[in-house]
């Protein structure tokens, strides 16, 4: 069945991912992995030929394009290349950031921020999580008391991606004042830039995606302006569930190009490895296999487009993305493991797309809300 999900201008652009991803990543991508971070110069490029902030608009130095289809490219793109982390990176800044900038920020603070978006000069993170409250932000214990004019914020988010070289975080902090149980109205959203007081732990020794940081970040009365906060005092925990729809689809997005990636390295490798004279592919169990992946990577790959449309459409809704977040990241988890068997002993080395696919795909299920959390939430729906 022909994929009808892109027109012209989506493949031109795809033209120009590939381009900057074979000029500016491909050969340098594996030393990113050991030194657990992608260099500043590339967030520059990808700004200079237009990858960052797609959706700015245009009088802040933007394309406008909300369209999201140019972002399945990008992701197709980095994930075929077995360049995932970059795919994440990009991900924290545009789909977790960017949206509550666009959605609820002054327009003071659309000026002063939405350029530093575009052009890769600043690179955020979306700290949210805590050691004590993860899928359940009503446990946010972090801070924001007024002093004057200002706000000082206090307390350790952890789990956070381009936490360790970023140079701003999206931060949920309580503003009731309260310390007893949270309630819809406790929290609210700050952008909060590197300052005396804001520091970051070592980046942290992860199983996968290594090239894109995460550590922890600790707060100690870091000064705010009230012109940084995002939206009304109090809104914060009902802007970050409007904002799930494109936060989930993101993820899910990602996964259901590394679940096309993984039935096309397994099916490469199986039709060049040979055992007892004859290649796997020879094999009815590898036929089965291979039959069994390029399926299931279809079935996914058609219902994340769908979702992508109704995105578009301003149709997603929270349950709906729950479910295509759900389906894909398991997919993903499911398809990495079985190509990864396909491949043997070979599977099983890092210098391999499939055993970096597998690594990453990991993660899907649990960031951005577990799998237990998407069934709660689909559950509720019903």
């Amino acid at each position: 069945m022909k994929r009808a999900l892109f027109e012209e201008d989506h493949e031109q652009f795809r033209e120009l991912a590939a381009e900057f991803n074979s000029r500016e990543i491909s050969g340098k991508y594996a030393q990113w992995e050991k030194d657990h971070q992608i260099p500043r110069e590339v967030w520059r490029s990808a700004g200079e030929n237009g990858l960052l902030g797609l959706a700015v608009p245009e009088e802040f130095g933007g394309m406008g394009i909300d369209d999201y289809r140019f972002r399945v490219v990008l992701d197709e793109e980095f994930v075929r290349s077995g360049h995932l982390a970059v795919a994440l990176a990009l991900h924290l800044h545009d789909d977790l950031v960017l949206p509550y900038l666009l959605a609820y920020g002054s327009q003071d603070l659309k000026s002063r921020w939405l350029p530093r978006f575009v052009d890769g000069s600043t690179i955020t993170s979306c700290a949210f999580t805590e050691p004590g409250a993860g899928s359940d932000l009503r446990g946010v214990r972090t801070k924001a008391m007024r002093d004057g004019e200002d706000w000082l914020i206090s307390g350790q988010k952890t789990f956070i991606g381009n936490g360790a070289h970023g140079d701003a975080a999206l931060v949920l902090a309580r503003t009731d004042g309260e310390t007893s149980r949270a309630g819809a109205e406790s929290f609210s959203l700050f952008l909060v830039e590197r300052s005396e007081g804001y520091s970051n732990g070592q980046p942290f020794d992860k199983m996968g995606l290594r090239a894109s940081d995460t550590a922890e970040l600790f707060f100690d009365e870091v000064r705010v302006s009230d012109a940084d906060r995002i939206g009304e005092v109090g809104q914060g925990l009902r802007y970050v569930k409007e904002q799930l729809p494109q936060a989930r689809l993101a993820l899910a997005v990602a996964a259901s190009a590394i679940c096309t990636a993984a039935f096309e390295q397994a099916h490469e490798h199986a039709s060049n490895r040979s055992t007892f004279g004859q290649a796997l592919t020879e094999y009815q169990n590898t036929r089965f296999e291979l039959a069994d992946l390029k399926t299931e990577s279809h079935v996914t790959q058609s219902f994340v487009d769908r979702a992508v449309l109704a995105f578009n459409d301003g149709e997603l809704s929270e349950s709906e993305a729950a479910e295509v977040k759900l389906w894909a990241s398991e997919s993903a988890k499911r398809l990495t493991d079985r190509a990864l068997q396909l491949h043997g002993g070979y599977g099983y080395i890092m210098e391999y797309p499939i055993a970096q696919s597998f690594t990453a795909s990991r993660l899907l299920t649990i960031f951005g809300g577990t799998s237990e959390i998407m069934r709660e939430t689909i559950g509720r729906a019903l």
